[in-house]
């Protein structure tokens, strides 16, 4: 896996993360102070998890007035499971290998 794709799945491992990602996404765009009167945190740590999220890609970060607010990216969710999809394909290819293998050094049941 590429160091943006592990970037990525570094940041959804966290469970808050994924709520402040939640939330941008249905609500957004939504400023620090928004998302931190919707979660049981600090703004200081939804702005962690912001930066984190950010440094990702999946977030984009806009300036309005004192405000930033913070919309969803969505491209590097498709990378990962673009990652995902193809590591699916490569077990499910194996596993059809291993049931052919298995099919034909069983002897038939006689009845």
């Amino acid at each position: 896996m590429a160091d943006a794709g592990e970037v990525v799945f570094d940041a959804l491992a966290d469970s808050t993360r994924r709520s402040v990602l939640r939330a941008v996404a249905e609500d957004g765009p939504l400023t620090a102070t928004e998302l931190a009167q919707r979660l049981p945190v600090t703004r200081q740590a939804v702005a962690k998890h912001l930066d984190v999220l950010a440094d990702a890609g999946l977030v984009q970060k806009e300036r309005a007035g004192r405000d930033v607010r913070y919309t969803l990216d969505a491209a590097p969710l498709g990378d990962a499971l673009a990652w995902l999809a193809g590591v699916g394909a490569r077990w499910d290819r194996r596993l059809a290998t291993l049931e052919r293998r298995l099919r034909a050094s069983t002897p038939a049941a006689s009845d």
